[in-house]
């Protein structure tokens, strides 16, 4: 028997890398296709604002203020959390779930018994198209005259 080196050198298999690549591919579109459905059904938070000013205020006034919303997705939302970036927002705010087309509300009391100008964020979580949805107050607490 005569080998020689062209004997063991085999052409590449190019089908398997084109196989992977056409599996690959249809893996992807069916993830994609997945995602759109899920944004389809989701329940979608529309607020009437999504920043409330207090304007200028007094030292200890009420400092309770509400947001109103509406579900205009498909499906109904949970808020599951509220978080406020001080503890001087305290939130309040319905566990039960906000079905398509009904209104809910998202009540803020602020602390104003702190001087100053403020601006404070509300990061909503729930399981709508927009998981974790922020919303602000602002204004100037004046001291009251004695």
């Amino acid at each position: 028997m005569n080998f020689t080196m062209n004997t063991f050198k085999t052409k590449p298999n190019t089908s398997i890398y084109k196989l992977l690549f056409v599996i690959c591919l249809f893996m992807s579109s069916i993830s994609f296709a997945q995602n759109a459905k899920a944004t389809e059904k989701a329940g979608v938070l529309s607020f009437e604002t999504e920043e409330i000013d207090y304007g200028t205020i007094n030292q200890n006034d009420n400092g309770v203020k509400t947001f109103k919303f509406t579900n205009t997705g498909a499906a109904p939302i949970v808020i599951t959390h509220v978080k406020t970036s001080c503890g001087c927002t305290v939130p309040t705010y319905s566990k039960t779930p906000i079905l398509a087309g009904e209104t809910g509300e998202i009540e803020i009391k602020y602390d104003t018994n702190r001087i100053g100008a403020f601006t404070k964020t509300i990061t909503i979580v729930s399981n709508a198209s927009e998981p974790s949805k922020i919303i602000k107050i602002k204004g100037n607490i004046h001291k009251k005259d004695m």
